[in-house]
């Protein structure tokens, strides 16, 4: 029999597609380890056939919990240190979990790319949050934590050698294989929807510090268009994360006291190539995306085969800019899919770094940045395989 507190980590989703994939990560690199975690979601008996499956151990306790039932909420909220949830639309599932870990003092991660969800949760709960010294953060995925802590990478290591953060940040993706799955596409045509029945949502939706608290920077690019970066020399196109990327890492800069400065400047875009070539592989690139599918798309639950998530990869350059001109590139990649096989990986280490090096924080709603920074740059390079380097 569970009881409160006795679990460091509960994984909220665990029978669908990514919460399966978190449960087998800790299967794989912590089976032999004293950290305490549960599987938990709707339906017990799907909850024990992914136990069995994964090789989780027979005393691995399951929890059901519906996310509209408030007091089994609080319940398997209770019982644990950290949840991870992987139950989306968040728009649609998620609040309830928020507002109880809120309230209860219990740490939460999630994989959420939602910007009107997580603009409502910060109004609605960042003070409870506080109070209880829950630290609730959004976007553990590659939405948005390569980019997030790209960026916060090459600051620090501007700040050491030119004594100076860059204010002016170009990220562009050099190399990805990202596939699908049924819960992203879900996701995206949640945001439509509640769009389409409120207009006025697609301002806040689309305003680069609309999660920022009230602070707005500067004009910042367009990133709409393919376009020659003359910094880098290349041609450019739009990247499909970037409206959820820019918006996290603003408000990183934000919760950081304006580190990278109150003027700064972030774009985020996909590099085709250099001259012609580059330009026409640019232009297919805004035409076509970089979604990979075999046919057609998946159903809620459903995503990439191992066998595909193992072949995907990603490389992402982040150059930044000093006010006098020097300029720095750091590089941050993975040698597996992004959007699930690497996602899995930042989602269960970025529970275990708040609870095992970041205990002291204070409570907050949070992007990854500030709460977890160095310490979990450094979990996924030495337990995960990620790498962040310095180029020039």
């Amino acid at each position: 029999m569970v009881k409160n507190g006795e679990l460091d980590l509960v994984i909220y989703g665990a029978s669908g597609f990514t919460g399966r994939l978190v449960a087998e990560y800790m299967v794989q690199k912590y089976k032999n380890s004293n950290i305490a975690w549960a599987l938990a979601g709707r339906d017990e008996a799907k909850l024990i056939r992914v136990r069995n499956e994964i090789g989780a151990t027979k005393d691995t306790p399951v929890i059901v919990a519906d996310s509209f039932d408030e007091a089994g909420i609080t319940a398997m909220v209770k019982f644990a240190k950290c949840i991870i949830s992987t139950v989306g639309p968040y728009t649609l599932y998620g609040e309830k979990l928020v507002e109880v870990c809120a309230r209860e003092g219990t740490d939460y991660v999630d994989l959420c790319g939602e910007v009107l969800f997580m603009r409502e949760m910060i109004a609605r709960h960042e003070e409870a949050a506080k109070k209880s010294a829950a630290r609730i953060v959004f976007s553990c995925g590659f939405d948005s934590i390569p980019f997030d802590l790209g960026v916060q990478f090459l600051q620090e290591e501007a700040m050491k050698r030119f004594g100076a953060p860059c204010p002016r940040v170009r990220t562009r993706i050099r190399g990805i294989t990202l596939y699908p799955s049924g819960g992203s596409i879900s996701s995206v045509k949640t945001i439509m929807d509640e769009v389409k029945k409120d207009p006025s949502l697609f301002t806040p939706l689309m305003d680069p510090f609309s999660l920022t608290g009230g602070f707005s920077g500067p004009e910042q690019p367009p990133a709409n268009a393919v376009i020659k970066d003359e910094t880098l020399d290349v041609w450019v196109a739009p990247f499909m994360l970037a409206v959820v990327n820019a918006k996290n890492i603003h408000r990183s800069n934000a919760l950081l006291g304006h580190a990278y400065g109150k003027d700064f400047v972030y774009d985020e875009m996909m590099i085709g190539g250099k001259g012609d070539a580059g330009k026409a592989a640019a232009e297919s690139l805004a035409a076509n995306g970089v979604m990979q599918s075999g046919g057609d798309l998946p159903n809620p639950g459903e995503g990439p085969s191992k066998e595909d998530r193992e072949k995907g990869f990603f490389d992402v350059l982040v150059h930044g800019t000093t006010a006098n001109g020097e300029t720095l590139s750091i590089a941050v990649k993975d040698n597996m899919d992004p959007g699930y096989g690497s996602t899995s990986k930042m989602l269960a280490e970025s529970a275990l770094c708040l609870l095992e090096e970041r205990a002291g924080t204070p409570g907050g709603i949070y992007t990854p940045a500030p709460v977890m920074g160095a310490d979990l740059r450094k979990r996924l390079v030495e337990r995960a395989g990620f790498t962040f380097e310095v180029e020039s």
